[in-house]
């Protein structure tokens, strides 16, 4: 008994079917020797690009010069340069042409880079920051209208408390864009003080209290010594300055001390302080 006949339109399909699997068939034949090659390249660039980028963090960890932040930063940048790399060389193995792929990265490279400006400005910033170091965690520094003791560095942010107990995050960009100036950074500090006094008030007796108040004050370091100097001469008003170096960490303790020392020693020598002077510019309390 003979098989029933298929319609010419479903044989024709099934035709086709079976030719289409089996030139599939042939391709994947003829390709296993380029899929394996591509499994191979995709293997190993993977446990390549991971051993290198922990060999970097480790390396970038143990110099001591660079921040943990910035290590583990520029071990993924690393880790993820090799991926890319690995990627295009296994579309490389299937005969595909990078060259338009590439490009296309680059330009949404670029897209992406115009659209987050002032975001990649804050990490370059936290990036240089972290190794270029003007500033520490736990340093009081200012940088224009900010300062504070510095609680934390970021890639985007730096983490700061003011004196009066204030949080304030700053964007990294602003740091690095300003003058640093760190108050905790050199082990000594010089602390000056000005203070005016009449024309007819014994200036000798001035310098020689102060100076006195400042050699008796186990703070002010002896090396350098402190120093009593005539700062100027003003229209109703000589202005008898003091220079006296001390610890980093005295500097507030030693300037409270001396302005009410000094005070209280001039009222006791009967020199009179004139109403309606400026006082000196005093530097900032820390």
């Amino acid at each position: 008994m003979s098989a029933p006949k298929l319609p010419p339109k479903i044989a024709t399909r099934l035709g086709d079917e079976i030719d289409m699997a089996t030139r599939a068939w042939q391709w994947l034949m003829d390709s296993i020797p380029q899929i394996a090659g591509a499994i191979a390249v995709l293997v190993i660039g993977v446990i390549l690009a991971r051993l290198l980028s922990r060999g970097a963090d480790r390396a970038l960890t143990r110099s001591g010069r660079i921040e943990p932040t910035v290590a583990k930063f520029l071990s993924n940048i690393i880790k993820y340069a090799l991926w890319v790399v690995v990627a295009v060389t296994v579309l490389t193995q299937f005969g595909v042409q990078t060259t338009s792929i590439i490009a296309a990265l680059g330009g949404l490279a670029l897209a992406v880079g115009l659209a987050l400006q002032g975001t990649l400005s804050n990490v370059a910033a936290g990036v240089m920051i972290l190794i270029q170091r003007p500033f520490r965690v736990g340093e009081y520094i200012t940088a224009g209208p900010v300062a504070g003791t510095v609680q934390a560095i970021g890639l985007f942010t730096t983490e700061m408390l003011q004196l009066d107990g204030l949080y304030v995050m700053v964007p990294n960009n602003e740091l690095w864009n300003k003058a640093v100036v760190n108050y905790s950074r050199l082990p000594t500090r010089r602390f000056e003080l000005v203070v005016p006094i009449n024309y007819e008030d014994d200036l000798r007796a001035a310098r020689a209290a102060m100076l006195e108040l400042a050699t008796a004050d186990p703070r002010a370091l002896a090396e350098p010594a402190p120093v009593a100097f005539v700062a100027g001469l003003a229209d109703n008003s000589v202005r008898v300055g003091l220079r006296v170096w001390c610890k980093a960490g005295d500097y507030l303790a030693l300037s409270w001390a001396l302005n009410e020392g000094v005070k209280l020693k001039f009222d006791e020598l009967g020199l009179t302080i004139p109403t309606g002077v400026a006082p000196a510019a005093a530097a900032p309390p820390r």
